[in-house]
Protein backbone atom coordinates (compact mmCIF):
# COMPACT_ATOMS: atom_id res chain seq x y z
CA UNK A 1 0.00 0.00 0.00
CA UNK A 2 1.36 3.43 -0.97
CA UNK A 3 0.18 6.71 0.55
CA UNK A 4 1.36 10.01 -0.92
CA UNK A 5 1.46 13.28 1.07
CA UNK A 6 2.81 16.38 -0.69
CA UNK A 7 6.21 15.31 -1.97
CA UNK A 8 6.61 12.65 0.72
CA UNK A 9 5.95 9.06 -0.20
CA UNK A 10 5.63 6.50 2.54
CA UNK A 11 5.75 2.83 1.67
CA UNK A 12 4.19 0.42 4.08
CA UNK A 13 2.92 -3.12 3.94
CA UNK A 14 0.57 -4.00 6.78
CA UNK A 15 -1.10 -1.04 8.45
CA UNK A 16 -0.37 2.60 9.07
CA UNK A 17 -2.33 4.60 11.63
CA UNK A 18 -2.83 8.34 11.10
CA UNK A 19 -3.65 10.79 13.85
CA UNK A 20 -4.73 14.42 13.56
CA UNK A 21 -1.97 16.63 14.97
CA UNK A 22 -1.31 20.38 15.04
CA UNK A 23 0.85 22.20 12.50
CA UNK A 24 0.12 19.63 9.77
CA UNK A 25 2.28 16.96 11.35
CA UNK A 26 1.76 13.32 10.50
CA UNK A 27 2.45 10.72 13.17
CA UNK A 28 3.23 7.32 11.78
CA UNK A 29 2.86 4.17 13.85
CA UNK A 30 4.42 0.83 12.90
CA UNK A 31 2.81 -1.97 14.86
CA UNK A 32 1.59 0.71 17.28
CA UNK A 33 5.18 1.97 17.73
CA UNK A 34 5.78 5.68 17.01
CA UNK A 35 8.42 5.85 14.30
CA UNK A 36 8.74 9.47 13.18
CA UNK A 37 7.01 12.85 13.19
CA UNK A 38 7.22 14.21 9.65
CA UNK A 39 6.38 17.84 8.77
CA UNK A 40 4.35 17.82 5.58
CA UNK A 41 5.32 20.09 2.72
CA UNK A 42 9.05 20.02 3.41
CA UNK A 43 11.77 18.51 1.29
CA UNK A 44 11.29 14.73 1.31
CA UNK A 45 13.61 12.74 3.53
CA UNK A 46 13.97 9.10 4.42
CA UNK A 47 11.47 7.78 6.94
CA UNK A 48 13.22 4.82 8.54
CA UNK A 49 11.88 1.44 9.62
CA UNK A 50 8.53 1.67 7.81
CA UNK A 51 9.18 -1.31 5.56
CA UNK A 52 9.06 -4.68 7.26
CA UNK A 53 12.51 -6.00 8.07
CA UNK A 54 13.22 -9.30 9.81
CA UNK A 55 14.90 -8.84 13.19
CA UNK A 56 14.69 -12.47 14.33
CA UNK A 57 14.84 -15.60 12.20
CA UNK A 58 14.73 -19.11 13.62
CA UNK A 59 15.83 -21.44 10.83
CA UNK A 60 15.12 -25.18 11.02
CA UNK A 61 15.97 -25.36 14.71
CA UNK A 62 15.85 -28.56 16.70
CA UNK A 63 16.12 -29.11 20.44
CA UNK A 64 15.95 -32.38 22.35
CA UNK A 65 16.42 -33.43 25.94
CA UNK A 66 17.74 -36.97 25.81
CA UNK A 67 15.43 -38.95 23.56
CA UNK A 68 12.61 -36.42 23.93
CA UNK A 69 12.51 -34.00 20.98
CA UNK A 70 10.83 -30.77 22.06
CA UNK A 71 11.24 -28.75 18.86
CA UNK A 72 11.97 -30.13 15.42
CA UNK A 73 12.46 -28.28 12.11
CA UNK A 74 11.10 -25.11 13.73
CA UNK A 75 10.96 -21.90 11.67
CA UNK A 76 9.85 -18.41 12.67
CA UNK A 77 10.48 -14.91 11.34
CA UNK A 78 9.68 -11.81 13.42
CA UNK A 79 9.91 -8.32 11.98
CA UNK A 80 11.54 -5.26 13.51
CA UNK A 81 9.21 -3.57 16.01
CA UNK A 82 6.72 -6.43 16.00
CA UNK A 83 5.04 -7.86 19.09
CA UNK A 84 4.50 -11.62 18.88
CA UNK A 85 2.77 -13.74 21.49
CA UNK A 86 3.39 -17.49 21.61
CA UNK A 87 0.59 -19.58 23.10
CA UNK A 88 0.39 -23.29 23.69
CA UNK A 89 -0.29 -26.04 26.21
CA UNK A 90 2.20 -26.83 28.94
CA UNK A 91 5.21 -28.74 27.66
CA UNK A 92 4.77 -27.71 24.02
CA UNK A 93 8.15 -25.94 23.83
CA UNK A 94 7.20 -22.27 24.35
CA UNK A 95 9.72 -21.52 27.09
CA UNK A 96 12.34 -23.59 25.28
CA UNK A 97 12.04 -21.21 22.31
CA UNK A 98 12.68 -18.24 24.61
CA UNK A 99 15.65 -19.92 26.26
CA UNK A 100 17.17 -20.74 22.88
CA UNK A 101 16.74 -17.12 21.76
CA UNK A 102 18.27 -15.82 24.98
CA UNK A 103 21.23 -18.18 24.67
CA UNK A 104 20.35 -20.08 27.84
CA UNK A 105 20.05 -23.35 25.90
CA UNK A 106 22.12 -24.71 23.01
CA UNK A 107 20.56 -25.76 19.71
CA UNK A 108 20.95 -29.29 18.42
CA UNK A 109 20.44 -28.12 14.85
CA UNK A 110 19.56 -24.95 12.96
CA UNK A 111 20.41 -21.26 13.19
CA UNK A 112 19.27 -18.16 15.06
CA UNK A 113 19.65 -14.88 13.16
CA UNK A 114 19.41 -11.52 14.97
CA UNK A 115 19.27 -8.46 12.72
CA UNK A 116 21.13 -10.28 9.96
CA UNK A 117 23.82 -11.76 12.25
CA UNK A 118 24.09 -15.45 13.03
CA UNK A 119 24.08 -15.57 16.84
CA UNK A 120 23.62 -19.34 17.16
CA UNK A 121 26.94 -19.73 19.00
CA UNK A 122 27.06 -16.29 20.62
CA UNK A 123 26.92 -16.53 24.44
CA UNK A 124 23.89 -15.12 26.26
CA UNK A 125 25.73 -12.15 27.78
CA UNK A 126 26.82 -10.94 24.32
CA UNK A 127 23.37 -11.04 22.72
CA UNK A 128 21.47 -7.75 22.66
CA UNK A 129 18.47 -9.56 24.12
CA UNK A 130 16.93 -9.15 27.56
CA UNK A 131 14.47 -11.42 29.35
CA UNK A 132 11.73 -10.74 31.88
CA UNK A 133 11.64 -14.04 33.75
CA UNK A 134 8.52 -15.66 35.17
CA UNK A 135 10.23 -15.94 38.57
CA UNK A 136 11.49 -12.30 38.45
CA UNK A 137 15.14 -13.45 38.87
CA UNK A 138 15.93 -10.49 41.11
CA UNK A 139 19.01 -10.59 43.34
CA UNK A 140 17.53 -10.85 46.86
CA UNK A 141 20.58 -9.28 48.54
CA UNK A 142 20.57 -6.19 46.30
CA UNK A 143 18.45 -3.05 46.47
CA UNK A 144 16.03 -2.29 43.66
CA UNK A 145 18.51 0.29 42.37
CA UNK A 146 21.34 -2.25 42.21
CA UNK A 147 19.09 -4.83 40.54
CA UNK A 148 18.13 -2.45 37.74
CA UNK A 149 21.69 -1.09 37.46
CA UNK A 150 23.27 -4.55 37.30
CA UNK A 151 23.36 -4.86 33.49
CA UNK A 152 24.50 -1.26 33.05
CA UNK A 153 27.46 -1.88 35.34
CA UNK A 154 28.35 -5.20 33.76
CA UNK A 155 28.02 -4.30 30.08
CA UNK A 156 28.71 -0.55 29.80
CA UNK A 157 31.31 1.97 30.87
CA UNK A 158 28.77 4.57 31.90
CA UNK A 159 29.59 6.87 34.78
CA UNK A 160 27.70 6.54 38.05
CA UNK A 161 25.67 9.71 37.45
CA UNK A 162 24.41 8.41 34.10
CA UNK A 163 23.58 4.99 35.57
CA UNK A 164 21.68 6.72 38.36
CA UNK A 165 19.72 8.75 35.80
CA UNK A 166 18.83 5.71 33.69
CA UNK A 167 17.75 3.63 36.69
CA UNK A 168 15.56 6.43 38.03
CA UNK A 169 14.03 6.95 34.59
CA UNK A 170 13.26 3.26 34.02
CA UNK A 171 11.74 2.87 37.48
CA UNK A 172 9.58 5.91 36.79
CA UNK A 173 8.44 4.37 33.51
CA UNK A 174 7.17 1.27 35.33
CA UNK A 175 5.53 3.25 38.14
CA UNK A 176 8.16 2.66 40.83
CA UNK A 177 9.62 6.12 41.20
CA UNK A 178 11.37 6.47 44.57
CA UNK A 179 11.76 2.72 45.19
CA UNK A 180 15.53 2.60 44.60
CA UNK A 181 16.42 1.81 48.22
CA UNK A 182 13.83 -0.96 48.71
CA UNK A 183 14.77 -4.65 48.85
CA UNK A 184 12.97 -7.25 46.72
CA UNK A 185 11.38 -8.93 49.77
CA UNK A 186 9.65 -5.64 50.57
CA UNK A 187 7.73 -5.64 47.28
CA UNK A 188 4.60 -7.43 46.07
CA UNK A 189 4.70 -9.89 43.17
CA UNK A 190 3.44 -7.29 40.73
CA UNK A 191 6.04 -4.78 41.86
CA UNK A 192 8.82 -7.36 41.49
CA UNK A 193 7.61 -8.01 37.96
CA UNK A 194 7.87 -4.28 37.25
CA UNK A 195 11.42 -4.18 38.62
CA UNK A 196 12.28 -7.07 36.32
CA UNK A 197 10.81 -5.10 33.41
CA UNK A 198 12.79 -1.97 34.38
CA UNK A 199 15.99 -4.02 34.47
CA UNK A 200 15.22 -5.56 31.07
CA UNK A 201 14.77 -2.17 29.37
CA UNK A 202 17.70 -0.43 31.10
CA UNK A 203 20.09 -1.41 28.29
CA UNK A 204 17.65 -0.51 25.47
CA UNK A 205 17.68 -4.02 24.00
CA UNK A 206 16.64 -4.67 20.42
CA UNK A 207 14.62 -7.67 21.59
CA UNK A 208 12.77 -8.30 24.86
CA UNK A 209 11.53 -11.77 25.85
CA UNK A 210 8.72 -12.18 28.37
CA UNK A 211 8.19 -15.55 30.04
CA UNK A 212 4.64 -15.76 31.46
CA UNK A 213 4.57 -12.09 32.57
CA UNK A 214 1.14 -12.41 34.22
CA UNK A 215 1.82 -15.71 35.98
CA UNK A 216 0.86 -15.70 39.67
CA UNK A 217 -0.77 -12.26 39.49
CA UNK A 218 -4.36 -11.30 40.20
CA UNK A 219 -6.45 -10.11 37.19
CA UNK A 220 -6.07 -6.40 37.98
CA UNK A 221 -2.29 -6.58 38.45
CA UNK A 222 -2.03 -8.78 35.37
CA UNK A 223 -3.83 -6.10 33.36
CA UNK A 224 -1.46 -3.45 34.72
CA UNK A 225 1.56 -5.50 33.64
CA UNK A 226 0.08 -5.94 30.16
CA UNK A 227 -0.42 -2.19 29.87
CA UNK A 228 3.17 -1.57 30.98
CA UNK A 229 4.52 -4.09 28.48
CA UNK A 230 2.54 -2.50 25.66
CA UNK A 231 3.65 0.94 26.83
CA UNK A 232 7.31 -0.08 26.75
CA UNK A 233 6.81 -1.38 23.22
CA UNK A 234 5.41 1.98 22.16
CA UNK A 235 8.07 3.96 24.00
CA UNK A 236 11.14 2.01 22.92
CA UNK A 237 10.11 0.68 19.52
CA UNK A 238 11.81 -2.63 20.27
CA UNK A 239 10.72 -6.11 19.22
CA UNK A 240 8.97 -8.24 21.83
CA UNK A 241 8.10 -11.91 22.22
CA UNK A 242 5.75 -13.05 24.97
CA UNK A 243 5.06 -16.59 26.10
CA UNK A 244 1.80 -16.76 28.02
CA UNK A 245 -1.39 -18.69 28.80
CA UNK A 246 -3.29 -15.44 29.40
CA UNK A 247 -5.59 -15.03 26.40
CA UNK A 248 -6.76 -11.55 27.41
CA UNK A 249 -3.18 -10.33 27.67
CA UNK A 250 -2.25 -12.00 24.39
CA UNK A 251 -4.99 -10.24 22.44
CA UNK A 252 -4.18 -6.91 24.11
CA UNK A 253 -0.43 -6.74 23.51
CA UNK A 254 0.19 -8.76 20.35
CA UNK A 255 0.45 -7.86 16.68
CA UNK A 256 0.58 -11.56 15.82
CA UNK A 257 -0.28 -14.65 17.83
CA UNK A 258 1.30 -18.05 17.30
CA UNK A 259 -0.14 -21.27 18.70
CA UNK A 260 2.54 -23.88 19.37
CA UNK A 261 1.65 -27.55 19.82
CA UNK A 262 4.06 -30.50 20.05
CA UNK A 263 6.96 -28.41 18.77
CA UNK A 264 5.19 -27.03 15.70
CA UNK A 265 3.06 -23.99 14.97
CA UNK A 266 -0.61 -24.75 14.48
CA UNK A 267 -1.31 -21.18 13.39
CA UNK A 268 0.42 -17.79 13.17
CA UNK A 269 -1.79 -14.81 12.37
CA UNK A 270 -2.80 -11.34 13.50
CA UNK A 271 -5.13 -11.09 16.48
CA UNK A 272 -8.35 -10.73 14.45
CA UNK A 273 -7.55 -13.65 12.16
CA UNK A 274 -6.50 -15.74 15.15
CA UNK A 275 -9.76 -15.03 16.98
CA UNK A 276 -11.79 -16.00 13.92
CA UNK A 277 -9.67 -19.02 12.98
CA UNK A 278 -11.54 -22.16 11.95
CA UNK A 279 -8.69 -24.32 13.23
CA UNK A 280 -10.08 -26.66 15.89
CA UNK A 281 -7.00 -26.47 18.14
CA UNK A 282 -7.02 -22.67 18.03
CA UNK A 283 -10.66 -22.50 19.08
CA UNK A 284 -10.11 -25.11 21.79
CA UNK A 285 -7.32 -22.99 23.24
CA UNK A 286 -9.26 -19.73 23.02
CA UNK A 287 -12.34 -21.23 24.64
CA UNK A 288 -10.49 -23.40 27.17
CA UNK A 289 -12.09 -26.60 25.91
CA UNK A 290 -10.58 -29.75 27.41
CA UNK A 291 -9.65 -32.63 25.16
CA UNK A 292 -10.85 -36.14 26.13
CA UNK A 293 -8.25 -38.09 28.11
Amino acid sequence: MIKSFSSLTIRYIISVQFYVAPASFLQVHFYSVPIKLVKLGRKPKLVENLVQKPIIELRSIKKSYGSNTIINDFNLTINNGEFVTILGPSGCGKTTVLRLLAGLEELDEGHIILDGENITNVPAEKRHINTVFQSYALFPHMTIFDNVAFGLRQHTKLKDDEIKRIVAERLDWVGLKGYESYMPNELSGGMKKRVSLARAIALDPSLILYDEPSSGLDPITSGTISMLIKGMQNRLGCTSIVVTHDMQSAFYVADRIALLDQGHFVEISDTIEFKNSTNKKVQQFINGEAEPI
